[in-house]
């Protein structure tokens, strides 16, 4: 079956699935019923060491020549011990080679001293985010975890590595921390997934998903997960540090939000003044809990509900000016840049608000939000771009992908019942001239069929499909990935 592709126009185009949309509440969150089971997505599978050859089916275009390399957990228990949580699972890497329009695939879990200390008793040995071994003989996940917190509290240390080292078995030769940032409350730092850089800024992102020592020690004792100390703070602020990459000075100049929730940035730049940020944001914190391996499992109406009461995320830009002073204006909006409704006033001496602008229509409510966005990173990493790619999330993973154009938030969307794409990854033409002349790569995986994962290949610029290179194996649901373009 051929996919279906829809594109946005003047009239609501909505995807043909057996989950029937029920509405769009007060919250902007898509609310569907019969949502089918991704249980298959979440269980283990065998690593392929060597490479096995896929069925190409259509083209895969010649001068694609590389390795799109993904990771994601691959194992989820050890004997008849099962691991609680999706960010606790063996980690297993993927290699889509890409060669002459064929592709090539194998996997290799990832030899780390859990898995090794794992396999070796076939029990879990080591504890994990949301998983405790009992009895725990190694201990060393609540220690490492601990002992970053000290008298009178914890920091944020930002760390800068060379690009280049001598020792190739060294991966961090040559780190330095560039900056410490003070948490807004020490006692209670944030927890994070990632942060932003521009040109010449880091823009770390505290939110309000905080971490409570106390908890995580009596959670400790009790024989539970450190994610037991992990809560949603809506009452506090979502605050942005600047931090110059150069000199590793903090700004004094806080920017405050309200409470967001924030795993990935698509982009972030400067211009005329202005730091652009631009990232995939929730309205609410609980997202950690909702991928607790149990939820994943679910099916019928349990599942409905699980995904029913989950915030979405959407792609919103803040305008962060850079040039404020004590003599800058309080309750005057600051961004003075036309094309954009982001506002940032001045409140207090080194405090700004700012109210975000969305980078999508209507249209993307109907999707789920989108996640996992990526851009043309090689040529617009930290410079003004207009497209970005991402998934749409009508299910608990993403189950279509999405292209926004930022001139005028317009949306393509490729979407094939019964299939759930992974992050798309954008490789550029040869020669390329406009930013989206390339391809977009996904791997694609169906919970309802054995066997039947396939390497997609779409036209970024029309968003057609040109091609699928089908593998043998099962292969898990994954979450990021690169390709390493090869000579």
């Amino acid at each position: 079956m051929s996919p279906v592709k829809f594109e946005a126009s003047d009239e609501t185009t909505t995807p043909s699935s057996d989950a029937k949309p029920k509405e769009i509440n007060k919250c902007n969150q898509l609310e569907l019923k019969g949502l089918e089971s991704i249980a298959p997505l979440v269980r283990s599978v065998e690593e392929t060491p060597e490479p096995i050859a896929t069925e190409v089916r259509g083209t895969i275009p010649t001068w694609i020549r590389g390795n799109l390399l993904r990771n994601g957990p691959g194992k989820f228990e050890f004997g008849n011990q099962h691991y609680n949580h999706w960010f606790d699972g063996m980690a297993m890497l993927h290699q889509f080679k890409i060669e002459d329009g064929k592709v090539t695939y194998r996997s290799r879990f990832l030899q780390s001293d859990a898995y090794k200390k794992n396999s070796e008793r076939d029990r879990i040995m080591v504890s994990e985010f949301g998983t405790v071994a009992i009895p725990d003989p190694c201990k060393n996940f609540f220690m490492r975890f601990l002992s970053r917190f000290e008298m009178p509290g914890a920091l944020y240390n930002i760390i800068k590595v060379p690009p280049m080292k001598n020792n190739p078995e060294e991966t961090l030769e040559g780190a330095k921390v560039l900056c410490s940032i003070v948490p807004v409350d020490k006692a209670r730092p944030s927890y994070f997934h990632s942060f932003a850089m521009s040109e010449n800024y880091v823009v770390f992102i505290e939110q309000p998903i905080k971490m409570d020592p106390l908890k995580i020690i009596k959670a400790k004792k009790r024989g539970e997960s450190i994610c037991e100390g992990f809560y949603w703070d809506p009452k506090q602020d979502t605050v942005f540090h600047l931090v110059d990459k150069h000199t590793g000075q903090t700004n004094s100049v806080k920017f405050h939000t309200k409470a967001l929730s924030v795993f990935h940035q698509i982009n972030a730049y400067e211009e005329d003044g202005f730091l652009m940020l631009d990232m995939c944001c929730s309205d609410n914190g609980v997202a950690l809990n909702n991928y607790l391996i149990q939820n994943l499992r679910k099916s019928g109406e349990a599942l409905d509900q699980v995904y029913n009461t989950m915030y979405k995320a959407f792609p919103r830009r803040f305008v962060l000016p850079l040039n404020v002073t004590n003599h800058t204006p309080t309750g005057v909006n600051l961004n003075t840049r036309p094309a954009s409704s982001a506002t940032s006033f001045k409140t207090a001496k080194d405090k700004v608000v700012c109210q975000f602008e969305d980078l999508h229509g209507e249209d993307l409510y109907e999707y789920g939000g989108l996640e996992f966005p990526q851009i043309n990173y090689s040529k617009f990493n930290t410079r003004p771009y207009r497209y970005f790619y991402g998934c749409g999330f009508r299910h608990l993973v993403g189950d279509s992908l999405l292209k926004i154009d930022l001139e005028g938030k317009k949306l393509k969307v490729w979407y094939q019942k019964g299939l759930f794409p992974s992050e798309p990854v954008f490789v550029p033409s040869p020669d390329a001239v406009e930013e989206d002349d390339g391809v977009i790569l996904s791997v694609v995986v169906t919970p309802t069929e054995d066997k039947r994962t396939f390497l997609l290949v779409l036209n970024a610029r029309t968003w057609e499909e040109l091609g699928r290179a089908e593998v043998p194996v099962n292969v898990p649901y994954g979450f990021h990935g690169a390709f390493n373009p090869t000579a």
